[in-house]
């Protein structure tokens, strides 16, 4: 039976994979990546020689179809993406749709679990996390305002994405909507060599924000609104 392993990388530290995914992908007869370019790095860092194929959100259907061919020949199909695990804020999850809606029981999708910045972030945050209401990256323009007051009126904590282009403005339309009892924790560039972490209400961080730097990837962690008696 052909499987397809769904294969978390690391999200900074090179250092963050398991054992497991290393034998994963020097085994694969193919790695579906989201950017091949990014992901030879990390290949070429533990002597993975493994073929390459891009897999993006931007694929057009004869990459999905390349894959599915490949799993009907029976090959072993590993997935990743530039870094984190495949499916989260990630098109991944949409390749094992296809998979299974045009295969099957005829393949086996395994996964092969590890880093998640989202996870990564909640863990150090100190903020309730029995449940939390994640929200991938943000809309750009049109349905941004509308996530802000879904974020305002959570009483869950809540974890977002957000780009080195956007933080600031982000943030500064989140402290309109949260009073400062609302405690955030912001984390740039997780398990990296300048990885940063603030913490603080939303005007606090901004201004730590807008006097340091603000390169990189964000996670932006929200606690929950208080409950009313």
């Amino acid at each position: 039976m052909s499987k397809l392993y769904i294969v978390a990388t690391p999200i900074g530290n090179l250092a963050d994979i398991t054992f497991r995914a290393v034998e994963v992908l020097k085994a694969a007869d193919l790695i579906a990546c989201e950017d091949t370019r990014v992901s030879k790095k990390l290949l070429d860092h533990y002597q993975i020689k493994s073929q390459l194929i891009s897999y993006h959100q931007h694929s057009q259907p004869i990459k999905t179809e390349k894959i599915i061919e490949a799993l009907k020949d029976g090959r072993q199909v590993a997935v990743i993406t530039d870094a984190g695990t495949p499916g989260i804020a990630d098109p991944g999850n949409q390749l094992v749709a296809h998979v299974h809606r045009q295969l099957g029981q005829a393949v086996q999708i395994i996964t092969i679990p590890g880093a998640t910045a989202i996870t990564a972030a909640l863990a150090i945050a100190g903020l309730p996390t029995d449940r939390f209401l994640f929200l991938g990256f943000l809309p750009h323009k049109k349905g941004k305002e509308t996530m802000l007051k879904v974020i305002a009126a959570s009483e869950t904590t809540v974890g977002f994405y957000e780009s080195t282009h956007r933080i600031i403005k982000t943030l500064e339309k989140l402290a309109d909507y949260l009073d400062n009892s609302r405690p955030l924790v912001v984390c740039r560039e997780l398990t990296k060599k300048f990885e940063t972490i603030y913490r603080g209400h939303a005007r606090e961080i901004l201004q730590q924000l807008k006097s340091g730097e603000t390169r990189g990837e964000f996670v932006v962690i929200v606690g929950g609104k208080r409950k009313t008696v």
